[in-house]
């Protein structure tokens, strides 16, 4: 308990640059008098902590302190490493660049056992270019030209805010402000068609809380993402058993009941839209559409249109 609490006012000072007891005594939800014990334990551990006595007195580290391996344990470090290797493929190659400076620093192989590419086949340098420059936006607060491809044609360029990269349902996003809706949007990084980073700079904002609890995943309409507050009553599936490999690869375990005869009911919230309707014609004939009613016509509607255009 003490060693972890010892980490703690380390990291809190180097944040800080300096404490009181009193406030380290709060935060750690300690007294005081151990405080000043925890600060001898520094001490005496090699870390060059002292206290000042005065007005803009305080707990400090000295100014040319730095963290070293020795703060980490054997598995931590592997655990940065690798951490830091399954991202190098998608950040770029100043990733690798501190895979090898830390790799050194703590006297640790990277071994080679995590590879993570989230670019499509074909089109990797493309993908990570877009990437690389919305996380510098996102990072710097600056404002990103792009021109983004509606769900049914055509596009639209927009000037955006992008806040944060956002990865779910096997698809990078953007959580962004649109300056032409005036609003929050969710755009699909490979609907991104083309992006230009601006001079221009705007204050960090929060993307709004009831948006990020949305059925992101699916999202990908022009403007981007919006559920009805109907259609987050979820839409109710059934597939025979052996659609269970596919079933359980993309719908969570709590949204799927198996019923007596081995078939699966899925009910799940998904946006009413043309992305569903063609994720559920990818399903064939092996798919029953139980609710909406409305969109199993919709359904059984566009598969006769592809029949009768198809038809010899």
């Amino acid at each position: 308990m003490q060693e972890g609490r010892l980490f703690k006012i380390m990291y809190y000072l180097l944040d800080k640059g300096a404490a009181t007891a009193a406030e380290l005594a709060e935060r750690f939800e300690v007294s005081v008098r151990t405080i000043y014990r925890d600060i001898d334990a520094l001490s005496g551990a090699g870390i060059p902590v002292y206290t000042e006595t005065g007005r803009s007195g305080g707990i400090r580290l000295l100014g040319d302190f730095v963290l070293n391996k020795t703060v980490l344990s054997e598995q931590e470090r592997q655990e940065v490493l690798g951490a830091l290797q399954g991202l190098s493929v998608v950040t770029g190659g100043y990733r690798r660049d501190t895979l090898e400076k830390l790799s050194a620093l703590f006297r640790v192989p990277s071994s080679d056992w995590l590879e993570v590419d989230f670019s499509r086949w074909g089109d990797k340098p493309r993908d990570n270019e877009r990437f690389e420059l919305l996380r510098d936006a996102a990072i710097q607060n600056r404002c990103v030209r792009i021109f983004y491809a509606a769900a049914y044609g055509g596009g639209s360029e927009r000037v955006i805010c992008p806040l944060k990269l956002f990865y779910k349902a096997k698809a990078w996003y953007l959580k962004a402000y649109c300056r032409k809706k005036k609003d929050f949007r969710l755009f699909k990084l490979n609907r991104i068609l083309s992006w230009t980073l601006l001079e221009e700079r705007f204050s960090p904002m929060e993307y709004p809380r009831i948006e990020d609890e949305c059925n992101e995943g699916a999202c990908i309409q022009d403007t981007c993402v919006r559920e009805t507050a109907e259609a987050r009553g979820g839409v109710t599936l059934r597939f025979p058993q052996e659609l269970a490999y596919r079933v359980y690869d993309e719908f969570d375990t709590g949204q799927i009941r198996t019923e007596a005869d081995g078939s699966l009911t899925v009910t799940a919230p998904m946006p009413e839209d043309e992305w569903l309707i063609g994720y559920l014609l990818s399903f064939g004939a092996q798919v029953d559409i139980i609710a909406p009613v409305r969109l199993k016509e919709i359904v059984a509607a566009r598969a006769k249109d592809i029949y009768l255009k198809n038809k010899l």
